[in-house]
C-alpha cells in the first residue's frame, strides 16, 4: 500500500476530502520527524512507538578501497508496534 491509497481508503471510510486527509497526514508525518529529530519519543497506545535508537561508534570498510573507515555513534529512527497491534497481524495472518 502506498501513500496515495492510504489516502483514499481513509477518505472513503470517513468521508473526509482526500485533500484534507493529504493535509493531515503529511503533518502528522513532520511532526513525528520533528519530535524525534529533538530526541522525543511518540507513544500511540495500541498502536506503538516511534522512538530513537543509539548506533555505538563501530569501525566499517570502505570494499571499493579497501580501507577502514571509523563510523561515529548515531542515533536512528525505528518503531516498535505494541502487543495488541502485533496480536492482530498474527492472528489475520492465519
Amino acid at each position: 500500500m502506498r501513500k496515495s491509497d492510504l489516502i483514499n481508503q481513509i477518505s472513503e471510510k470517513t468521508g473526509i476530502p482526500k485533500v484534507d486527509v493529504l493535509v493531515t497526514l503529511e503533518t502528522m508525518f513532520k511532526e513525528v520527524k520533528e519530535s524525534l529529530s529533538n530526541g522525543q519519543n511518540i507513544y500511540i497506545r495500541g498502536f506503538g512507538s516511534f522512538i530513537t535508537k543509539k548506533r555505538a561508534a563501530k569501525i566499517g570498510r570502505n570494499i571499493k578501497k579497501n580501507i577502514a573507515v571509523e563510523i561515529p555513534e548515531h542515533f536512528i529512527p525505528a518503531f516498535k508496534p505494541a502487543k495488541e497491534f502485533v496480536n492482530e497481524v498474527k492472528s489475520s495472518r492465519k
